[in-house]
């Protein structure tokens, strides 16, 4: 749950840009208390690059710690990223790259810069991405900005228009709305480039078989149901969302979802973590709620460490307001 923020294009002087960057970036802090970056890169005429541009980056640190921090940056020093998410087939993605790549840290975000030096700003480099995600990328050889969000929109992303025609980009509406005349929720499965054929126009890089237009009336599945099948996808599924270098832990309802894939998760962390081997179950709600003795019964069953939390109706209703600020 990092927060990226980005203004592009600013007729801002570098000084001043700067500080707008940082000041828009804070209103995200809350997404990631572990780390603060920012990039400014100045105009420079000689190099084709008009206006400034500045990119941000509050960090929740999840993979690698100690040394993830961002925005990443390419070894010459001419891409910058930022990003929110996690890459699940980061390893493969090395692995297949035509041009052998050393990481610089272990962050899974890292693997977009070497994909994009094989790719460049295409459709095809984001679709190679599996995982859920959105990135800010910048190339200084080429003054191009590159914008994507995961194919169904897991992480939050926002893009604005400034008075000035500088284009700011923000992972809530919050980081933005102050500084923009234009804004709206960057659409799921789409990119926004500066150059190419369609500039400034949102691209959309995910095209499933089911949907290739993602328009109403489309024809139902035809493939029959099949359990193993399904079974196999789910649990792969949630394996793979349970890449992390820290302690984590489930939501536990008590219901049929969050029971599986709490399942799932306690089958399978003792082999995959040596570090935290015991799974971690928390539920909230009403004293006696339903919900909280039946995930009580689940996590005994799974045997979770379990953390059960209530409040009051009064308290609810006095969260109201935060709850609505932070999910806008």
């Amino acid at each position: 749950m990092c927060g990226i923020f980005a203004i592009f294009s600013s007729s801002l002087p570098e000084a001043d840009l700067r500080r707008e960057l940082i000041s828009c970036s804070q209103t995200l802090r809350h997404r990631g208390p572990d780390w603060s970056g920012y990039k400014v890169v100045e105009a420079d005429i000689s190099k084709d690059i008009p206006l400034p541009h500045g990119i941000a980056h509050e960090r929740l640190a999840i993979m690698d710690p100690e040394s993830g921090e961002q925005p990443l940056v390419s070894s010459d020093g001419s891409v910058i990223v930022a990003a929110n998410g996690e890459i699940y087939n980061f390893k493969e993605l090395y692995h297949d790259l035509k041009q052998p790549y050393t990481p610089q840290t272990g962050s899974d975000c890292e693997v977009i810069l070497p994909l994009y030096a094989e790719h460049g700003p295409t459709l095809d480099m984001v679709r190679n991405l599996r995982g859920m995600f959105s990135f800010i990328l910048y190339d200084r050889n080429t003054d191009t900005y590159f914008i994507a969000r995961d194919h169904m929109g897991i992480t939050p992303l926002y893009i604005g228009w400034g008075n000035d025609g500088s284009v700011y980009v923000g992972s809530e509406m919050k980081s933005l709305i102050a500084e923009c005349n234009k804004f709206q929720w960057f659409p799921p499965g789409h990119v926004y480039c500066n150059k190419g054929d369609k500039p400034g126009q949102f691209q959309r890089w995910y095209t499933p078989n089911w949907a290739p237009e993602m328009l109403p009336g489309c024809p139902l599945p035809t493939q029959t149901y099949q359990a193993d099948v399904l079974r196999h996808a789910f649990e792969r599924a949630v394996t793979r969302r349970m890449m992390s270098d820290v302690p984590w832990g489930v939501l536990l309802s008590g219901g049929l979802d969050s029971s599986l894939v709490a399942a799932i998760c306690a089958r399978n962390i003792a082999r995959r973590s040596t570090s935290f081997p015991k799974l971690h179950s928390f539920t909230i709600g009403l004293k006696d709620a339903p919900d909280l003795i039946a995930a009580k019964r689940v996590a005994d069953q799974l045997g979770t460490i379990h953390h059960a939390y209530t409040y009051t109706l009064e308290e609810g209703a006095d969260s109201i307001r935060d709850v609505i600020r932070c999910l806008e």
